[in-house]
């Protein structure tokens, strides 16, 4: 190999945290490379957030399309040119792509594509040559997990669903968390017959109960066949089409597509860790401190691969403000990681911050713990022959009643809840949202105007 060259900093990934760290770093003068074996943005721009929310905005032009006759326009039945769609997201996730190649350049920022490997704590080799820093970072995100049944091969993953061109009439998604969900809701607004499974007995498994209720009973209503619980023994193809059978002898099916949906595993795997003395985990997270430092002085992990809310935003965040501590001198910025917002885009969206009513009740006792909750039809159904529920839950402790979760479900709550995060998370009570002016007629105005606390039995 060659000489080894020389930066401050050396960032293993180029998806958002890691250019969020690169980003912050060079504009504080510090040499930054950022080594990144596929496209600069990551997960999220290519294969997560920005496509698939391109996906779901289409499927909510589906649903209007269908509503409209009620509101007084001719009634559409057509189907959509899915292949259209899939150029039209292609072009756009490129344009972000370019985008981010453009804005490195400009910065300053080395972009090394290749797959980077650790050879000691201060050196990473890339193609044969060495580049060595005394600051590392890694942030390498996740892969779709699959798991090892007998034909586990005849399904795609996440990855591959951006992969399709045309849309499959038969889909089966195996998996009921964020992805799974989302996916189904996708398919089935464009059309598709559509069947979501999960081991477990809830879709959302770790949403607060309500959320879990709700969105199970919007899943019913969207027309997704739901198989709750349902355990994959192995996956078969005839020629009818693929099929999944169950440990306990139950077989779905035929399908034309069948999609893993069922987690997604730290991509830590053949990075070199051992050679820098890196710990890890057996099931590939690498353990940090609130700092976001490793076992190994001047490496540090951000993101997925820390096993912390495996968030975009999340990993943005933590990597500001690592370079904020390691190259703008402020020694104790760190991330905090309570009371991080999050949606799923389902249909319709699911919007959650802060703790579960199991949770608070859990941390506080049942005693200190009053629930506030509504449901209702918004009146974006006003005139549709039916449409999604909305559902919305406080949960408050003490004397005060300080709201420590926010849970919803419904059309609009992905934008509504940024703003009440920020209540949550300044602590404030149950009677400074009712102090707030609502605004009418709005889902959201719910939020400041529910007086009758939840009997807790």
């Amino acid at each position: 190999m060659s000489t080894a060259v020389e930066f401050d900093l050396i960032v293993l990934g180029g998806g958002s945290g890691g250019l969020a760290v690169a980003e912050r770093a060079v504009q504080y003068g510090q040499r930054v490379a950022v080594i990144e074996p596929a496209y600069l943005g990551g997960t999220c721009v290519n294969l997560g957030c920005v496509p698939k929310k391109v996906m779901w905005y289409a499927a909510n032009m589906a649903h209007a399309r269908h509503e409209a006759e009620g509101w007084g326009f001719p009634a559409v039945h057509d189907q959509i040119d899915f292949g259209k769609l899939v150029a039209g997201r292609n072009q756009f996730v490129n344009n972000i792509r370019s985008y981010w190649g453009g804005y490195a350049q400009e910065l300053g920022i080395t972009v090394i594509q290749g797959k980077g490997v650790l050879t000691s704590a201060t050196t990473v080799a890339v193609n044969e040559q060495i580049y060595t820093a005394s600051h590392i970072v890694l942030s390498t995100g996740g892969v779709p997990f699959v798991p090892p049944v007998p034909g586990k091969e005849l399904g795609i993953t996440s990855d591959g669903f951006f992969e399709l061109t045309e849309l499959p009439p038969r889909v089966a998604v195996i998996g009921g968390g964020y992805i799974g969900v989302e996916l189904a809701g996708v398919l089935r607004s464009f059309g598709s017959e559509v069947t979501l499974l999960d081991m477990l007995e809830s879709v959302i498994a770790p949403f607060d109960e309500m959320v879990r209720e709700v969105a199970t009973e919007n899943l019913h209503h969207l027309g997704v066949v739901l198989k709750l619980p349902f355990r994959v023994k192995a996956l078969t193809q005839t020629g009818a089409g693929k099929f999944i059978e169950s440990s306990d002898g139950e077989k779905l099916g035929p399908f034309d597509e069948i999609i893993w949906a069922v987690g997604r595993a730290p991509n830590t795997r053949a990075l070199g860790l051992e050679a820098a003395g890196v710990a890890v985990q057996q099931n590939g997270i690498i353990p940090t401190d609130d700092y976001q430092n490793t076992n190994v002085p001047g490496i540090y992990a951000i993101g997925d691969i820390t096993g912390r809310a495996p968030l975009t935003p999340v990993a943005i965040a933590a990597g500001r403000q690592l370079a904020e501590r390691l190259f703008n001198g402020k020694t104790q910025a760190k991330l905090d990681y309570s009371n991080i917002p999050t949606v799923v885009f389902a249909h319709p969206p699911i919007g959650t911050v802060g703790l579960t009513e199991e949770a608070a009740r859990k941390e506080f006792g049942d005693e200190a713990v009053t629930i506030y909750e509504t449901r209702f039809t918004p009146m974006r159904y006003a005139l549709s022959a039916q449409g999604f529920k909305t559902a919305m839950k406080l949960v408050c402790v003490g004397k005060e009643q300080r709201v420590v979760g926010l849970h919803l479900v419904g059309d609009g709550v992905d934008e509504m809840l940024q703003g009440f995060a920020v209540a949550v998370k300044a602590g404030l009570t149950k009677a400074q949202f009712d102090a707030t002016v609502a605004i009418h007629p709005t889902s959201s105005e719910e939020l400041v105007t529910m007086k009758t606390p939840r009997d807790s039995a």
